[in-house]
């Protein structure tokens, strides 16, 4: 099948055609008709399946048709998603295949000034792609009303819940008018997830085009035990591969992502880190310069990283094992993508071993071993030498009374000891008068 047989608009064919695709993705070949026939959709698809191109195409065609000659713009389609990175991806798609039919559209996040935000928002757009924090603080200063949306996509609805977004989407749900039409996208299915998806569906229909949790099927995946003390060892040794002209490399923590860039630096490995503490124009430069194969090492935590869609990304190395399984889909689905060849590649320490246990449970699959390297793993059951106990810590308040209760003490002392000595002092002075 190709995009023709949809029975997509000519100005949106055009785009799509201008962007190189023929032959839609099969979660774009589900996805499309529904959503054009004005139906909920209730979509599990992993990252990399062309999962924005499936909502964008007929959220556009359907904007289009109904276009009014109202001199400003209302908000007629709103995307919620979790990231600003994902929300800029997701942006440039709006933009790349709407090109030719007049739909506009902006992007709001955090994390900047909000100038450029508000001066387009006053201009007025059809499309507004949003994260939850900015979104509910522009909607609280009046630059932003959503009852005008007829559209409302949720993405990546689990990562949603992963960073702790869940009360936020409630209350913007709350505000879109009931009458709507819902595109729900999430790339595993937990219970809490379902149980969203059944109070802001309406009789959707269900596309899933790969099982749930699945990872990609020809991304080469492979993990090699190492001592944690050579993990920076390691990941050298597989960088003098010259045929990884890039990597995206994943850490579980801020600081360890910062600690990976300087040893890569040191080495003459030119190579930039991506986290929630590096101001965005930062993160966007380090974005754009791994695009451009500038930098050859990019180091991400898991939140930072949702979002990265790099063309032709061939290697991700986990530089630690995440010790959440449905983390692992995602990383590894940074490659592969639309139909590209991809390597994973994980370095596994002695204590990371039951993630990797829980991993190919998740994915129903042994991931392979390579035991020929350098650096093998030697200490397999290392000892963790316990933190030396300490007495429990008061909280504040039980510092507060306990410090109260001390100063009570204290000035009661004080004053029987005052007292004693005025008295000692009365006792004596009468009877040295009544001597006398």
């Amino acid at each position: 099948m190709q995009f023709r047989s949809l029975n997509i608009i000519e100005p949106i064919l055009k785009a799509v055609e201008e962007e190189g695709y023929i032959t839609p993705t099969p979660i774009q070949e589900q996805s499309i008709p529904i959503v054009l026939s004005g139906t909920d959709l209730l979509g599990c698809a992993q990252t990399g399946t062309g999962k924005t191109a499936a909502f964008a195409i007929p959220i556009l065609q359907i904007l289009r048709s109904t276009q009014t000659n109202e001199r400003k713009r209302k908000i007629r389609s709103l995307i919620l998603t979790p990231t600003r990175e994902l929300a800029i991806q997701i942006g440039e798609s709006f933009n790349s295949y709407g090109r030719h039919t007049g739909i506009t559209n902006t992007v709001v996040f955090g994390g900047v000034n909000q100038n450029p935000q508000t001066n387009a928002l006053r201009n007025g757009i059809d499309v507004l792609i949003a994260t939850p924090g900015r979104l509910l603080d522009l909607i609280s200063q009046g630059f932003i009303s959503l009852s005008d949306v007829g559209i409302f996509v949720l993405d990546e609805a689990d990562r949603m819940l992963d960073m702790g977004f869940i009360h936020d989407v409630k209350k913007i749900i709350a505000l879109l008018p009931r009458k709507r039409q819902t595109l729900f996208f999430s790339a595993t299915m937990p219970p809490e997830i379902v149980k969203l998806a059944d109070t802001i569906l309406y009789k959707p229909e269900k596309v899933a085009v790969t099982p749930i949790s699945s990872t990609v099927d020809i991304v080469n995946q492979y993990v090699y035990f190492v001592d944690k003390g050579n993990k920076n060892s390691l990941l050298l040794e597989i960088l003098k591969d010259r045929n990884i002209k890039t990597a995206l490399v994943f850490t579980r923590t801020k600081h360890g992502a910062d600690k990976v860039v300087k040893v890569l630096i040191k080495n003459d490995i030119k190579a930039e880190a991506i986290h929630g503490n590096k101001a965005q124009n930062a993160r966007q430069r380090a974005l754009s310069n791994f695009k451009a194969q500038t930098t050859r090492v990019l180091v991400a935590t898991d939140i930072a990283a949702r979002g990265i869609d790099v063309d032709d990304l061939e290697y991700v190395i986990n530089f630690e094992m995440s010790n959440i399984a449905e983390t692992y889909v995602h990383r590894i689905g940074r490659t592969g993508r639309a139909g590209a060849k991809g390597t994973a590649i994980s370095l596994c320490d002695a204590e990371e071993k039951q993630y990797l246990r829980d991993v190919e449970k998740l994915i129903a699959k042994k991931i392979k071993i390579i035991d020929n390297h350098p650096f093998p793993l030697i200490d397999h059951n290392p000892v963790k030498v316990p933190k030396q106990q300490r007495p429990p810590r008061r909280n504040n308040q039980e510092q507060g009374k306990q410090k109260v209760a001390t100063q009570n003490s204290n000035q009661q002392k004080q004053k029987t000891a005052n007292t004693t000595t005025q008295s000692g002092y009365t006792k004596q002075k009468f009877l040295t008068r009544k001597s006398r």
